[in-house]
């Protein structure tokens, strides 16, 4: 249970101790010639990146993904000696911040080579990139068919260096059979590259789930680890199911104000609930402006008191109204109420908000909102 300070009306606590042991027990499940790749974009998946990428350097991850050049400054600032690999596409205008930054760019097209082999002529020595093959997720890298002379180019071109190649799952954690196809795919295309050595380019496609199907040998050197590294998981049949992984996000607020209303009353916007008994109501100081889905209303749960007490009426942007009638004259204003945590013996995991929510765990994360300040535990792991 959090011990926020009482003025807080709504916080996420980060346990930065079990972020490390997290990162220890995937690092002990894998095969010690992976490549551990710590995913930090979107400011970690809303834990924070500057706490979070200081536990996971001092843990000791390889290298780092994020989504653009700004996260790449925010993570060259914590620290230098990381390599760093940008997950999504560069604008030309930001090709000169690449050198500033020190970050790998991904390359999907042959633009790409000749303004980032510009970078290499300029700071006179080969500029390192990542090729990205598209298997079959549509969005950024080459398509698979077309990968083999973007990859001579690349290796033609005298101030580009071939530091990557790679491909992204589109259904990991969801259709196995999809993703040994893609996998297969992969594998295929790197065949019939000429010269291609896995023990000199860093070949990788797996995330936490992809890594459900990952071959116990073979080419792959490196693996992208996100939602895992982050307490969520693991995938039991998975290269990883070994690993035990703790909890690192929990998400709550208070009790604002707590009214009893009469049977038939109707709640928030647009009346979707009436209430069918004379009930008593806890106002919660969160909404949709904090990171509570207005796919919650009517259906979401939250712990107050230690048990769990349903979401009334429609969510709104700063408050969220929960049935607590039957704690009766238990809950008062300022009482804690946990929306993904644990509360004495009940708990919601973020697999299970996304559910209720209709989300990805990834984009409960990211919606929890700047307003919520965020508390870091730092204990040390042991």
């Amino acid at each position: 249970m959090s011990r926020a300070p009482e003025k807080l009306r709504a916080w996420a606590e980060i346990d930065l101790g079990s972020l490390e042991r997290n990162l220890a027990s995937i690092r002990a499940a894998l095969p010690p010639y992976l490549k551990y790749i710590a995913v930090v974009k979107a400011d970690a998946y809303g834990h924070g990146m500057p706490a979070v990428a200081t536990r996971l350097m001092r843990g000791g991850a390889d290298m780092f993904a994020v989504a653009n050049l700004a996260e790449a400054a925010a993570l060259r600032e914590i620290g230098t000696g990381w390599p760093i690999l940008l997950l999504s596409a560069v604008l030309p205008s930001e090709d000169r911040d690449l050198l500033t930054y020190q970050a790998t760019p991904t390359v999907s097209g042959y633009d790409e080579v000749e303004r980032f082999g510009r970078l290499g002529e300029l700071q006179g020595r080969p500029f390192k990139v990542h090729l990205k093959v598209d298997t079959g997720m549509g969005r950024l890298g080459i398509w698979h068919e077309e990968a083999r002379g973007l990859y001579d180019a690349i290796l033609a071109h005298p101030f580009l260096a071939l530091e990557g190649i790679y491909t992204h799952f589109s259904s990991a954690d969801v259709d196995n059979v999809y993703t040994v196809e893609q996998r297969d795919l992969f594998v295929r295309t790197l065949q019939g590259f000429p010269g291609l050595d896995p023990r000199q380019v860093l070949i990788h496609a797996d995330n936490s789930g992809g890594l459900e199907t990952f071959p116990r040998s073979g080419i792959f050197r490196g693996v992208r680890i996100g939602l895992l590294q982050y307490g969520v998981g693991p995938y039991p049949r998975s290269l990883l199911g070994s690993a035990k992984v703790y909890p690192v996000f929990s998400f709550h607020a208070r009790v604002g104000l707590v009214k009893e209303l009469p049977n038939g009353a109707s709640i928030s916007y647009g009346r979707s609930y009436t209430l069918k008994r004379r009930s008593r109501l806890a106002i919660l100081t969160a909404g949709y402006g904090d990171g509570v889905p207005t796919t919650l209303s009517n259906r979401g749960v939250v712990l107050i008191c230690g048990q769990r007490c349903p979401i009334v009426g429609r969510v709104t942007m700063d408050q969220t109204i929960v049935d607590v009638t039957e704690l009766g004259d238990a809950v008062r204003p300022g009482e804690l109420a946990t929306l993904v945590g644990t509360q004495g013996e009940e708990r919601i995991t973020v697999v299970e908000f996304s559910r209720m929510s209709g989300q990805v765990p990834w984009e409960v994360f990211c919606g929890v909102t700047k307003r919520v300040e965020r508390l870091y535990k730092t204990d040390t792991a042991v």
